[in-house]
């Protein structure tokens, strides 16, 4: 309960070894420690923790306004809850080379399991938006080797280079430059914003370590099924704004209704239920913890 269940570095064993079965994981959107509860309970394989939502969270937009300590500390709030395993996006690194060395050390402190490094230019946006600038691929390199040094806390931690060159340099450059960030020291690949079938059979064909799936609704690309991706040979698939979408459009439903009714009377039934939620977050086993610590009488 007050305590996480296995340790974080048994997070990213675990971790490890789901990806050497082959078996397409799962990771949706957390951005609350509650959704990452919700998460696990649903049985999923893993917790993936967007940038972009917790950046629209603090009510600014994804432009790269965040800093290493807000993520940081999301990260640990939500990764503390579950068993599973939890990737966090960091951006651009929050810096240079060098920072990017340090980031990496802070999220194997915090607990997480993995993170992903991308390489847009600051201000970055929604990969899935036109207009996105791309470093040169040599900075990269370096930021991503810098990264990889982090990594000697724990050589588990899984290094996920994101690239957005396809909507920039087209899809054999993202190629070129997947391959440069996997000799760079990147565990995995986030394929950013391909726009069709042919173009995930290809990056697959091309790179042989794992490949993260982006499933972004409103993007460049449609919403692959789970046995499409997995058909495809893809490892991980992110679901990472779908939690929060759904809860901020059923939010923003809910204050029209109370506006126009003057009550939430009809609103009951999309909620969720209180015991429901005091299941979900265990409220009868910490009562009953409570309880034992103090079953004793002070004698006078």
């Amino acid at each position: 309960m007050l305590f996480p269940e296995i340790t974080p570095a048994q997070k990213r064993k675990n971790f490890r070894d789901a990806l050497k079965t082959g078996k397409l994981l799962q990771f949706p959107g957390a951005w609350s420690p509650l959704v990452s509860m919700a998460i696990e309970k649903e049985g999923f394989d893993g917790v993936y923790i967007s940038g972009s939502v917790l950046s629209n969270d603090l009510g600014y937009p994804d432009i790269g306004l965040t800093s290493l300590t807000e993520v940081a500390q999301r990260g640990r709030q939500i990764a503390r809850t579950t068993k599973l395993p939890t990737i966090i996006d960091i951006d651009t690194g929050f810096g240079e080379p060098m920072s990017a060395t340090r980031t990496v050390q802070e999220m194997i402190e915090m607990g997480l399991a993995g993170c992903h490094i991308e390489d847009q230019i600051n201000p970055k946006r929604c990969g899935h938006l036109d207009g996105k600038g791309i470093v040169g691929t040599d900075d990269m390199v370096r930021k991503v080797a810098a990264a990889a040094r982090g990594k000697k806390l724990d050589e588990n931690f899984l290094l996920i280079a994101r690239t957005d060159a396809r909507a920039v340099e087209g899809l054999d450059k993202a190629i070129d430059r997947a391959k440069a960030y996997i000799d760079a020291g990147a565990d995995c690949i986030f394929t950013e914003a391909l726009e069709n079938e042919k173009e995930f059979e290809t990056f697959r064909k091309a790179v042989k370590v794992p490949l993260l799936a982006n499933m972004t609704e409103f993007g460049k690309g449609r919403l692959y099924t789970y046995q499409e991706l997995s058909n495809l040979g893809y490892n991980i698939v992110i679901y990472p704004v779908t939690t929060f979408r759904l809860a901020m459009g059923a939010t923003v439903s809910g204050l029209h209704e109370i506006k126009a009714k003057g009550t939430q009377e009809s609103l009951l039934d999309k909620m969720q239920h209180r015991k429901d939620l005091y299941t979900l977050t265990r409220y009868e086993e910490y009562n009953s913890f409570d309880t034992s610590i103090f079953n004793f009488t002070i004698k006078k």
